[in-house]
Formats: structure tokens, C-alpha cells, sequence
């Protein structure tokens, strides 16, 4: 717009979050991308693309389509409805998912405790919209945290505490301690969010002996865990993943997130929560907490597109129900990658004695690499190292949810090749020397 156009809004008097840097974070990066388009991209933590198949999406539909017809029944009158029509609010697919579960993560879960949402993104807004009953709520969250979360929290007014993640995942103390705290300043802490698995940003993991204290805390102190899990299947060794915290979970604490966009189809916009837990009504009358989330999406988006779900149910039942067959050659990729990446940081980045020193996360899995360096990052050197390096990467303070300077910036292997991933840390590389230089000048 124009320098001087009449306006007929003002910010000031829209929503407050609107103005968050939470809720800006995700177009800066996005517009970033285009305004460089020839840099080598270690930003992006999308699936790697050269693996997507055209014919393979008419192929799940039609899968699903006959499952439809022979195995659950219906006439082909019935099955094109459900393919084409509105659709069940809870979804279409959550047999399948509640198998997939069972199968690939020794979960036990009923399908209607299963809501079936529009990316894993409307399930978290699902989830904080139904718990933000009133003022004084507030949502704890394991920092550095996945800046989507922290954008659907601003926009349903749920203020977001930071938990410390400590080389464990989680600071269990310090949990327990931003409880207490938040209690005894009359608050009601309503859960707290996590990603236990090679979480975004950081790709640390919590070790098994960790998730079973951490629900033995969220029992004692009556909080709900909700537990984001996109990149679990994507561990870089052979011995056995440790359990999601729903697995684990007897007392009902974990409501559980998922998404297919990294292990199915990202463009399908395909997500669920599976919400266990029992919720009186004012009639008396008790069910899954799945049901008032339900309530929810269907004033927000109706139902999630039957035709996508019925693509993300083809994948699935043409391997299974089992998303750990369908990904073989994608964890080998994103294995391959990480391992490349953390090589190259290895050789570029010696220690020297007269040089202040460079570190990096060695993660198990997942797509993400933290690299700390001796001074701050921020968007303006984002900008600089697309404009004259053309590399690009994720400034970490946008994962922070305060302004002090953050010297760390996040890269993902999962977009790309192991030849761009070695022209990206050479520009990265090139960045990082000059700017040492330039500092120490």
C-alpha cells in the first residue's frame, strides 16, 4: 500500500494479536524465501518434495474409495456422499488413524475420541480455544516453542509461560516450580506443551526415564500435557523409539497432536487430536473431551475436507495403517541429511583457541540443527545472509517469546540435498567469518 492511501481499519482496532510478533513470525520467513529465491534454503522444515507423486494421490483416493465399498460397506451412492459432500465434523478417517496408532505406537485410543482437523494447526487451536475458559488461565510451554502454538495461544487471549528445557527436554524442577508460581499469583495453569521427540526448534528429545516423571508430575499436580509429535517416526538409528507420552499414559494427562504433513502429504492439510478425556456436561452426561472440540471446529471450519482425508486413509491403508512402512526412504533421506550437515558444521567450524567458538545441537533424529554462534542473530542478518551469502536459515529468537537477544539460528535438513546442504554451509560459513571479523574490527 501506498504512502498516504486511505485506510478504512486501523490495527489498533482489530485484535491485539494481530500486532504480536508471534503471529508475524511465519510470513517474515515465508516472505524471506521469495524475496531470495536462489539462496540455498536451510530454513524450511518441509518434507523433502522430490519424493511427492502426483499419480499417487488419485491412487490413495481410490484405495480409500474401495475401502468404503468393501470393506465397510456402503453403496457407492453412499461412499461418493461421503467423498463429496459435507462431512462428519469429527472426520471420516479416524478408524484408520486409531489403527495407525495402535500399530505404530502401542496406542490404545477409541476412533470418537479422535477429532480429525485441518493440519495439526487447527487441533491446537482446538485445544486452547476449549481450555481458555477465562482470565486468569495462562498455558505453560517448553521454550524455546514451536511458534505456531505460541501465534494460536495470542489469538484465543491464553498468555504463554516458558518452561525451561534443560539437556533433558524438560526441566521438570522448573515445571513444576512455573505451577506453583503461576498458582500463587491466583492463575490456573491448564496444561503445558511439548514436543518430546526431536522437538522444532531445538530437536532435543526427552528420554523415556524423563516422560514417565514428567506424567508422574502432571498427575501430582492435576495438568494436562499436550504432546505435538510431527517428527517421531523420523529417528536416526536403528534400536527402538522411545514411547510417545500417550503410550504411557494411564490417567488420562496427554492430549495427543498429530499431524501427516511430514510423513503423508503436507499439501493435503491433514492433522488430529485425540482427546480421551472425560468431560461432564451440564445435562450430567460424560464424554471424550473430542466431542466439545468437535463443537468447535464445526463453527470454524465445518469438517475437514473429506477428499484429503480419503488420500491421507489410501497411504495408510495401502501400507498397514503402519506410517513406519510408508517412511523408509524418508527417514534414510532425513538421516542421511543430518548426519552430512553435522559432519560439514564439524569441518568448517573447528575449535581454534584464538577464535571464539561456534557449537551446535547433535540431535537423534528429526529435521532440526541449533547452531549457537558469539553474537546475536536476528532478522536483519537473516536478511543480509539471503541478500549477499544466499543462504537462509531461522533466527531463533522467533521461538522465543521475549526480546533479548538470542545467539542461535535453526537449520533444517529435510528440504534439501546433501550438495545444497554443502553450498549452504559454505555461505553460512563465509557469513559467520566475516561477521566475527567485522565485530572483532
Amino acid at each position: 500500500m501506498a504512502a498516504g492511501e486511505p485506510v478504512d481499519l486501523s490495527v489498533a482496532d482489530l485484535h491485539p494479536a494481530l500486532g504480536d510478533p508471534a503471529l508475524t513470525s511465519m510470513n517474515f520467513l515465508n516472505e524471506v524465501s521469495e524475496r531470495y529465491p536462489a539462496a540455498v534454503s536451510l530454513a524450511a522444515g518441509r518434507p523433502y518434495e522430490e519424493f511427492f507423486d502426483l499419480a499417487a494421490v488419485h491412487r490413495h483416493l481410490d484405495t480409500f474409495h474401495r475401502h468404503l465399498v468393501d470393506d465397510l460397506g456402503h453403496r457407492p451412492e453412499q461412499a461418493r456422499r461421503l467423498l463429496l459432500q459435507y462431512g462428519r465434523t469429527k472426520g471420516i478417517v479416524h478408524h484408520l488413524i486409531a489403527r495407525n496408532l495402535a500399530v505404530d505406537e502401542g496406542i490404545t485410543v477409541d476412533p470418537e475420541d479422535v477429532v480429525v482437523t485441518v493440519g495439526c494447526q487447527e487441533a491446537m487451536f482446538l485445544v486452547l480455544r476449549a481450555l481458555r475458559a477465562g482470565p486468569t488461565d495462562v498455558l505453560l510451554a517448553v521454550a524455546p516453542t514451536y511458534v505456531g502454538l505460541t501465534g494460536a495461544a495470542r489469538l484465543v487471549d491464553l498468555p504463554v509461560w516458558p518452561v525451561a528445557s534443560g539437556s533433558a527436554g524438560v526441566d521438570l524442577a522448573d515445571l513444576a516450580a512455573q505451577v506453583r508460581r503461576a498458582r500463587a499469583a491466583g492463575l490456573r495453569p491448564r496444561a503445558c506443551y511439548l514436543m518430546p521427540d526431536f522437538a522444532n526448534p531445538s530437536g532435543v528429545s526427552i528420554d523415556a526415564a524423563h516422560r514417565q516423571r514428567l506424567l508422574d508430575l502432571a498427575g501430582q499436580e492435576d495438568l494436562l500435557l499436550l504432546e505435538d509429535n510431527p517428527y517421531g517416526l523420523f529417528h536416526s538409528d536403528d534400536g527402538p523409539r522411545p514411547p510417545t507420552l500417550k503410550a504411557l499414559d494411564t490417567g488420562r494427562r496427554v492430549v495427543y497432536l498429530g499431524s501427516f504433513a511430514k510423513t503423508v502429504l503436507p499439501g493435503a492439510r491433514v492433522g488430529y487430536v485425540v482427546a480421551d478425556q472425560r468431560v461432564a456436561g451440564p445435562d450430567g452426561r460424560v464424554g471424550p473431551f473430542a466431542d466439545q472440540l468437535a463443537m468447535i471446529k464445526s463453527m470454524v471450519t465445518v469438517n475437514t475436507s473429506p477428499i484429503a482425508q480419503a488420500v491421507i486413509g489410501g497411504r495408510l491403508l495401502e501400507h498397514g495403517c503402519s506410517l513406519v512402512a510408508a517412511n523408509t526412504r524418508e527417514r534414510s533421506a532425513y538421516t542421511r541429511n543430518l548426519r552430512h550437515l553435522v559432519a560439514g558444521l564439524t569441518r568448517r567450524f573447528p575449535a581454534q583457541p584464538d577464535r571464539p567458538a561456534v557449537r551446535w545441537t547433535v540431535p537423534a533424529g528429526g529435521f532440526f540443527v541449533v547452531v549457537t554462534v558469539p553474537f546475536p542473530v536476528d532478522d536483519a542478518l537473516l536478511d543480509r545472509s539471503g541478500r549477499d551469502y544466499g543462504v537462509l536459515w531461522t533466527p531463533m529468537a522467533h521461538f522465543y517469546d521475549d526480546s533479548v537477544p538470542v545467539h542461535a539460528l535453526r537449520l533444517s535438513v529435510s528440504a534439501v540435498t546433501p550438495e545444497q546442504i554443502d553450498v549452504g554451509l559454505d555461505r553460512l560459513a563465509a557469513l559467520i567469518t566475516d561477521e566475527l571479523t567485522r565485530r572483532a574490527g
